[in-house]
C-alpha cells in the first residue's frame, strides 16, 4: 500500500474529532520509531547539553532513556519488538479517537489484503466460533479450498501439522496464506472426524462488486452491491455498469448497506462514471483549509440510481451517497448512515505493522459535516425482522421501497 494513500475505513463504535495537537503526537511517533531502529538517537543527543534540548527533543531524550532502561535493566527477558509496539499503540490510545490505530503485522496483513483486493491463498474466509476454535466461514467461488472440498463450519485443527490450538483467527490466516503454487496442507474436522487435505495455494482477486437483473412490474432493474472499497472495485463497479447498459436497463440500484468504507480514489473514480465534468463529489477540510474533489472527466451517465444505505453504511460509502444525493440527484432509500465524517492515512512500518491516522474532515458536495449525524435519505425505511433472520428480496423492506419508489 502506497503510504501517502488516503482511505477511509472500517466502523468503530466510537467517534471522536481530530485535534492539531494529536498531529504533532503522530510526527513524534514516526521520528522515535527511526530514532529507536537507527540507533542514531546517541549522536543526536550526544553534543546537547539537557539544558540546551528544545521540548520536543527532551520528550524524545526521555522516552528513549527509558526504552534503554528497561531493556538494559528490567530483570526478565524482554521483546523489544513488543515493547515498542505496545508504546505506540499507548501513544495512539491517547489521542482519543477510534480511528487512528496501531495494528501489529497480522492485523496489517489481513487489513491491507482486503483494500487491494488480491492476495495468494486457499481462498477461504475463516473466524472463531463459540468453542474458540478456528472454523471455515465461506469459500470463494472457484476457489483452491472450494475445490478441495472445504465447507462452512469445518474446523481447522491442523496447518502444515501445527495445532491451531489457542491461536486467533489471524494468526491461522497467516500461516494459510503464501506464495501462489505453494502447497499447505489443512487439517479439518467434520462431523467430528479429523481429515487432511493439500491445498496449493493460488492467487485469489476478491469480488467487492456484484450486481444482478431484476424484474418487476414488466420492468428490469439493475441492482449492485458493493462490499467495500478497495482498489479493484471501481475497474469491478464499472464492468458492472457496462453490462447492465448492454440491456437497455436505465434504472439502477446501488447497495451500500453494511459497506464499511475503503479507498477515497475508488469513491472519486466510480463518481466519475456518473456526474457531469467539474460537479463536485466531496469536499476536504484540513485544519480549516478546504479543497473541492471534482469530477475531471468528460464521461456522464442519465441513468435513473437509488442509493440503499443503512446504519453500517459507513465512510467511503457515505461519500459516495452524498455526493449521488447532492450532485447526481439520486435518492437515497433506508435509514440515516453511520456517521464517519474524518479520512486516514496509513504508514509502514518496517516490521510489517501499520500505523492509521486521521489527517482531515470530508464534506459533501455541500459543505456539510455528517460526522455522528450519517446521510439522511430522502425515503426512510426500517428493515423487517424477519429479513434479519432468513434474507430474501421479497422481505428486504429496503429494497422493495426502492423498487416501489421507481416505479411511481
Amino acid at each position: 500500500m502506497d503510504n501517502n494513500e488516503k482511505l477511509i475505513d472500517k466502523k468503530n463504535i466510537l467517534k471522536s474529532n481530530f485535534k492539531l495537537a494529536e498531529v504533532v503526537v503522530i510526527v513524534l511517533i514516526t521520528a522515535a520509531i527511526g530514532i529507536i531502529i537507527g540507533y542514531s538517537v546517541t549522536n543526536r543527543f550526544s553534543d546537547k547539553t539537557t539544558d540546551n534540548l528544545n521540548s520536543s527533543d527532551q520528550n524524545l531524550k526521555e522516552f528513549i532513556d527509558t526504552y534503554e532502561d528497561i531493556t538494559t535493566n528490567y530483570y526478565k527477558e524482554i521483546d523489544k519488538d513488543k515493547l515498542i509496539s505496545s508504546a505506540i499503540d499507548g501513544m495512539l490510545s491517547e489521542l482519543d479517537d477510534p480511528y487512528s490505530v496501531y495494528m501489529d503485522k497480522e492485523t496489517t496483513s489481513d487489513f491491507t489484503d482486503r483494500l487491494y483486493g488480491n492476495y495468494a491463498g486457499i481462498g477461504a474466509e475463516i473466524s472463531m466460533n463459540e468453542n474458540a476454535e478456528v472454523i471455515i466461514y465461506s469459500t470463494f467461488s472457484g476457489s483452491p479450498a472450494e475445490t478441495a472440498g472445504l465447507k462452512f463450519g469445518d474446523i481447522i485443527s491442523k496447518v502444515d501439522g501445527k495445532s491451531t490450538k489457542g491461536l486467533t483467527s489471524s494468526e491461522v490466516s497467516q500461516l494459510v496464506k503464501g506464495i501462489a503454487g505453494t502447497k499447505v496442507n489443512i487439517t479439518y474436522i467434520r462431523d467430528g472426524k479429523e481429515n487432511t487435505v493439500e491445498i496449493t495455494r493460488g492467487s485469489i482477486i476478491l469480488d467487492s462488486v456484484t450486481y444482478k437483473i431484476m424484474e418487476t412490474n414488466n420492468q428490469k432493474i439493475g441492482y449492485i452491491n458493493i462490499s467495500i472499497f478497495a482498489a479493484n472495485t471501481y475497474t469491478q463497479f464499472k464492468n458492472c455498469i457496462e453490462e447492465l447498459e448492454k440491456t437497455g436497463i436505465d434504472k439502477i440500484i446501488i447497495d451500500v448497506r453494511n459497506n464499511s468504507g475503503g479507498y477515497l480514489d475508488s469513491v472519486t473514480d466510480m463518481m466519475n462514471i456518473f456526474l457531469e465534468k467539474d460537479k463536485i463529489i466531496y469536499q476536504l477540510d484540513e485544519k480549516g483549509n478546504k479543497k473541492q474533489i471534482k469530477d475531471t472527466t468528460k464521461e456522464k451517465k442519465n441513468l435513473n440510481v437509488m442509493v440503499l444505505i443503512n446504519e453500517y453504511s459507513a465512510s467511503a460509502s457515505e461519500i459516495l451517497a452524498s455526493a449521488f444525493q447532492e450532485s447526481y440527484g439520486a435518492t437515497i432509500v433506508g435509514i440515516n448512515s453511520y456517521g464517519k465524517g474524518t479520512v486516514q492515512q496509513t504508514k509502514d512500518l518496517s516490521n510489517g505493522s501499520m500505523l492509521k491516522y486521521t489527517t482531515q474532515k470530508w464534506l459533501t458536495p455541500k459543505g456539510n459535516w455528517i460526522n455522528e449525524i450519517g446521510v439522511t435519505p430522502d425515503v426512510k425505511q426500517e428493515q423487517s425482522e424477519e429479513y434479519y433472520i432468513n434474507p430474501t428480496d421479497e422481505n428486504d423492506l429496503q429494497l422493495q421501497k426502492a423498487i416501489e419508489t421507481f416505479n411511481k
